[in-house]
């Protein structure tokens, strides 16, 4: 990326626009493709091997909140069932304990935006884990469905604590190349955690109804120490230290994250300039709210981006999925308890090995194809599943056959969740806001994101009563379908750019789509004479070219 990054002259025209003579610019795609082949996670960037080390282990241990809210997400899906046999809740208390985890989260996530500027983005991670642990210690000794609820509320607003901080933070820390990867890593570790309630649902079942319960939930509070220590390990985002006029240190971080000083120095530059503090002549800067509640056009369509895609994540119904599934499996003819929690298993492990998946592929094929895969992939599955529970409802297909067709469709659903619109979903929102409203306009998404999952978790079992399993699904993949149209129509791909070229990616007006296209192709031209071009050339060429046509 040094190559447009830099800032060099070219033997352009006095207003400082490369001319387009033959044979003057070369395509670098042998270099670009051999770029892409060494995208893993494992081999991303051809820094030090401390270089890569250390940004792995940061990423890792900033993500680790993650597992808390998919243990959670995974257990609850169980324990709910020797919870009502305990306590003896109800079917509505049942959707409340599950629902209510998402509403409140909202309020962790709009104070960790605030939060996470104020105090910084290291500290709020480990605010979210101590929040968490006062919870999940209070819900593992609940007495009865009040205290099991106080419980239940701290747990979600430490949830929401960590679901907005963790992406924001490791696109903070990382290389523009590994970026997509790293960003990634909160929904590995989603998914991880949900396969680890999975399975301390199923180890755990065969305890009586008052421990069994208990014990699952407990279980939660371990993660919480290793973030403890994660905390002496991890350094504070550079972009946030910047941000404080803490410029020595920002650099000290940038250099360990970094394959040397220059590119350190360079990153430094860049992220200065983001944030207004190395260029005086900008006009002053709004307050950061008010900046969002009256946005700019281009302001506008990453909100609308980063909040459309948040949203669609949740109302395609993938919550329904997993903290519901012992009903789809029981709906689809399963009876036993502990069959059911094993078929649950299957998810988990489905939804983990599709999110690795999604890691490799995701800086080597690029965001949209990978959302097109996605969501695509779910309007079939979930329209496969409705079908499938409605003609085992009507009779028109064996019991054999009906639970063999809802658990593929489950699986498959949470498949292609998994390797696309799951972890994309933050990789973006952490990526296409401008560094002076990352950190609320993430928190905003994020509010959205815990809006739209409640509403399906506390609303699930209410609607599936009303119009069956099968007509609940029908509804899933009417929405999954719409999120096609919209990855289509609203979504960029970020692959490859700066958090800095993505900003303006979103400033070229009705075209940005093909301004989008554009920027990705100058970026593969350098003069053979210069080899890089500054951002305001490769600006410049787009803008010649649209004159040219």
């Amino acid at each position: 990326m040094g190559a447009v990054d830099s800032p060099v002259m070219g033997n352009g025209s006095g207003n400082g626009i490369p001319k387009l003579s033959a044979g003057k610019y070369r395509r670098m795609d042998a270099q670009l493709e051999e770029d892409e082949q060494e995208s893993n996670i494992f081999e991303t960037y051809s820094g030090s091997g401390d270089c890569r080390k250390y940004v792995l282990v940061c990423a890792i241990f900033a993500s680790l909140n993650s597992v808390l809210l998919g243990y959670d997400v995974g257990v609850m899906s169980g324990a709910i069932i020797y919870i009502q046999k305990d306590l003896q809740i109800t079917e509505v208390q049942q959707e409340i304990l599950v629902g209510s985890l998402s509403f409140v989260s909202i309020l962790g996530s709009l104070a960790g935006g605030i939060t996470s500027d104020v105090i910084g983005r290291k500290w709020t991670i480990g605010l979210a884990a101590i929040i968490f642990q006062m919870g999940a210690a209070i819900m593992t000794c609940a007495p009865n469905f009040l205290l099991l609820m106080i419980g239940r509320l701290l747990a979600g607003i430490g949830i929401g604590f960590g679901v907005m901080i963790a992406p924001v933070y490791i696109a903070e820390i990382s290389p523009t190349v590994s970026r997509g990867s790293l960003t990634s890593f909160p929904e590995i570790c989603i998914n991880i955690g949900i396969l680890l309630g999975y399975v301390s649902n199923y180890a755990f079942s065969g305890l009586s109804k008052h421990l069994s319960w208990r014990v699952m939930l407990g279980v939660g509070i371990l993660p919480s120490i290793f973030i403890g220590c994660a905390l002496f390990v991890i350094p504070e985002s550079p972009r946030w230290l910047v941000m404080h006029k803490r410029v020595d240190e920002a650099r000290s971080v940038l250099l360990k994250v970094s394959d040397n000083a220059a590119e350190a120095e360079q990153r430094l530059a860049d992220i200065q300039e983001a944030a207004g503090t190395s260029n005086m002549e900008k006009h002053e800067e709004k307050v950061v709210w008010q900046e969002l509640l009256h946005p700019s056009v281009s302001l506008r369509r990453m909100m609308i981006t980063g909040f459309g895609i948040q949203c669609f994540q949740q109302i395609s119904g993938i919550d329904a999925s997993v903290y519901y599934s012992p009903t789809i499996f029981r709906d689809a003819g399963i009876e036993s308890d502990s069959k059911i929690l094993a078929a649950t298993v299957a998810v988990g492990f489905t939804k983990t090995i599709f999110i690795l998946v999604a890691i490799v592929l995701i800086d080597r094929v690029g965001r949209r194809p990978l959302l097109y895969i996605s969501t695509i992939g779910m309007t079939l599955c979930l329209f496969g599943l409705a079908l499938s529970l409605a003609l085992l409802a009507a009779e028109l297909v064996s019991s054999k056959v009906g639970i063999m067709g809802a658990i593929f469709a489950v699986c498959g659903n949470v498949a292609f969740f998994s390797v696309g619109l799951g972890p994309i979903c933050w990789v973006l929102s952490s990526e296409i806001f401008p560094l002076k409203v990352r950190a609320q306009a993430c928190a905003i998404g994020a509010v959205g994101n815990r809006v739209c999952s409640g509403l399906i978790a506390m609303t699930f079992l209410s609607l599936t009563k009303a119009i069956s399993v099968a007509g609940t699904f029908f509804i899933f993949s009417s929405v999954a379908a719409l999120s096609v149209v919209f990855v289509h129509y609203l979504v960029p791909e970020t692959k490859g750019k700066s958090l800095e070229q993505i900003e303006n990616l979103f400033q070229s007006g009705r075209e940005w789509q093909a301004g989008e296209v554009e920027l990705g192709d100058v970026e593969h031209l350098v003069p053979r004479e210069n080899k890089s071009l500054s951002n305001k050339d490769v600006l410049g060429y787009i803008g010649e070219v649209h004159q040219q046509k």
